[in-house]
């Protein structure tokens, strides 16, 4: 049976001047519009299309697919308002995904993008958004681990840091003290599970945590240094908001990954700046396996 606000394969069933129909199991015959009717297309083959209802209330079917499906969080931008029913987000499709006035947890503008969970309406079995996300979390134990990759949906800033929703699933708290440059509500990001309480609250993290992150990180600056001619305009001066952006790492990470190739003398600092160093060269004044006291 098709599933209404999912991806299906359904079987071409027949083909009418308006579309071919699709075996839409107990929902019956789904038109595909001829503008989606993939080109070479004959009776009895399967094609994947997404099932929602138009604007008449009638099931459809298309090939487009939209930004999320139901059951899943998405970030959406707010094309129209109808004072008497909601808002309207832009999801990929012709059609646009209203989200009602009594789902919206804030009021919303044209122009606003938002984090929103699609679900089918149990009154009206039709697919809308709401930005009330708790109750659509789970709250089940977590199945993460410390230290894990995991990727994060940031939806609010708090005064303790960023909420964020891990994997889709579960929510999660990003300290400030943990990122140390500023995120957008609705920003995806790749993070790291810290701390798992007994109640269930997760602690996130943008960095893995000790030496696992900086030996990753010591490895990206010395491919960027060999990609950059051996020179790089970053230091433990650099701003925070761009460490961010060209290593995807807190300056905290960043300063003690330097640290940690500096002891190896695999940089020097050039003040602005680092420069890669030849571990084979030798110094002045340098230890030398050949070297013995007497």
């Amino acid at each position: 049976m098709a599933q209404i606000g999912r991806q299906n394969s359904l079987t071409v069933l027949h083909s009418t001047p308006h579309g071919v129909y699709l075996d839409g199991g107990e929902h019956g015959e789904i038109l595909l519009p001829n503008r989606y009717i993939p080109k070479g297309t004959s009776i009895g083959d399967a094609l994947d299309v997404f099932v929602y209802r138009d604007s008449e209330d009638r099931l459809v079917a298309t090939t487009e697919k939209p930004f999320a499906t139901v059951g899943e969080f998405a970030t959406l931008e707010v094309v129209s308002v109808n004072r008497n029913i909601g808002a309207f987000l832009h999801w990929g499709l012709l059609k646009d995904l209203l989200l009602p006035f009594r789902e919206q947890a804030d009021q919303v503008a044209v122009g606003d993008k938002v984090v929103a969970y699609i679900l089918l309406d149990e009154k009206t079995d039709r697919i809308i958004a709401t930005t009330r996300l708790n109750r659509h979390l789970s709250r089940e134990r977590p199945p993460f681990k410390p230290a894990q990759a995991v990727s994060l949906l940031i939806t609010a800033r708090t005064p303790l840091g960023y909420n964020a929703i891990i994997e889709g699933t579960h929510p999660g708290l990003l300290y400030h003290s943990n990122v140390g440059a500023l995120l957008q509500i609705g920003q995806q990001v790749k993070g790291f599970i810290g701390a798992i309480h007994p109640g269930g609250k997760i602690d996130l993290s943008l960095d893995a945590s000790g030496y696992q992150r900086v030996a990753s990180l010591t490895d990206r600056i010395l491919e960027a240094l060999k990609n950059n001619g051996g020179r790089l305009d970053f230091d433990d001066d650099t701003p925070p908001e761009k460490i961010r952006s060209a290593f995807d790492a807190s300056k905290k990470a960043f300063k003690q990954a330097l640290g940690a190739l500096y002891k190896q003398r695999r940089i020097e600092f050039t003040r602005p700046g680092i420069a890669a160093l030849d571990i084979r060269e030798t110094k002045a004044g340098d230890w030398k396996p050949s070297e013995r006291k007497s």
